[in-house]
């Protein structure tokens, strides 16, 4: 099969248009990486100040990955004392179960083993109803100081302590359930949280990758 020349020429255009958007867009691309990366770490900086307590360090350079599982890791981030001494963690909770998809939850914990504060980072939840998990700072502020010993971990409308919105029971019982499950784990991992925290950033790097 042959190509007349008119042909031909409408696919060399087509090519070397197709070239060019790609060459433009490599271009955007890559100048757009480092403002958005930086736009992400402040994000997160901000986000993590909110639920760890006052800190002499910085949280994120000091971050360590632990692995949950082996197809799980998970970010700890650690706030120090003038000393150096660790005082709190942060990480990431997840809850599967929200009512539009995944709810993600940043979670800080006092080494005691009282929840320092909770931020909502990331839902699909509907507006008006089930996004008041990012909103409703007395609600969020229900989880200060809490502990797996001092709370019933389940909404009223199930028994437990925290109070659910109105029409929008499953994503505060989501949230509830995903937050127990972060002071579940931290009561099975505390000791070895504590070695890894302590242990120097090259071991670190060298367990989390085990």
């Amino acid at each position: 099969m042959s190509f007349s020349k008119e042909q031909q020429k409408i696919a060399l255009t087509l090519f070397v248009v197709a070239l060019v958007a790609a060459t433009m867009l490599a271009f955007v691309d890559k100048l757009t990486q480092a403002p958005i990366a930086e736009a992400q770490r402040a994000t997160l900086h901000k986000n993590i100040k909110q639920v760890l307590p006052a800190h002499a360090n910085d949280p994120i350079r000091d971050m360590f990955v632990y692995p949950v599982s082996a197809d799980e890791n998970l970010q700890v981030f650690l706030a120090k004392d003038k000393q150096g001494d660790v005082i709190a963690y942060a990480w990431e909770q997840v809850a599967p179960d929200g009512y539009s998809g995944s709810i993600r939850i940043l979670m800080g914990m006092y080494v005691s083993g009282e929840v320092v504060a909770i931020r909502v980072t990331d839902h699909r939840e509907t507006p008006g109803l089930g996004d008041w998990i990012t909103k409703d700072m007395k609600w969020l502020d229900s989880f200060v100081g809490k502990t797996l010993a001092n709370a019933q971990w389940l909404v009223k409308k199930d028994g437990g302590d925290f109070d659910q919105f109105t029409g929008a029971t499953i994503t505060p019982r989501a949230v509830v359930k995903a937050v127990h499950q972060g002071l579940l784990f931290y009561k099975n991992s505390q000791a070895d949280l504590l070695k890894r925290a302590y242990a120097p950033p090259a071991k670190q790097a060298v367990e989390g990758g085990k």
